[in-house]
């Protein structure tokens, strides 16, 4: 077994902390969250996402192909169509997580103490 210096097991905590930052970036849009909460239950063209989200589809494309690059979403063609589904069940589970808790606080503002809410705002 290898030992780890001081200063090795201080880059790996540094690595952790860039990759976290790195996912958490690209998690920082409500347009992907919305992504994500479409593609939740299953796969989907990008004419399903485009009637179930209200945007473009040049910007759902933009979005949905960062989501493929950093490997949260996978993909496949279906003769003209591209079909999208979530590869990384643990980055839709930290959203679904995060977005669960901030819509209790929403609804319960007043059962939820200051010291234990997510939301920074009431």
């Amino acid at each position: 077994m290898q030992e780890t210096t001081g200063s090795e097991a201080g880059e790996d905590k540094a690595r952790v902390f860039e990759l976290a930052a790195e996912l958490f970036g690209i998690l920082a849009t409500p347009m992907r969250l919305r992504i994500l909460s479409a593609l939740c239950d299953r796969e989907k063209s990008v004419s399903e996402l485009l009637a179930e989200i209200d945007t473009t589809q040049p910007n759902l494309s933009q979005h949905l192909n960062l989501l493929y690059r950093a490997g949260v979403l996978a993909k496949r063609k279906e003769g003209t169509q591209v079909i999208y589904r979530v590869q990384s069940e643990r980055a839709v589970t930290l959203c679904r997580t995060v977005c669960t808790q901030i819509a209790i606080e929403m609804d319960e503002p007043s059962s939820i103490p200051a010291s234990e809410r997510l939301s920074p705002r009431p």
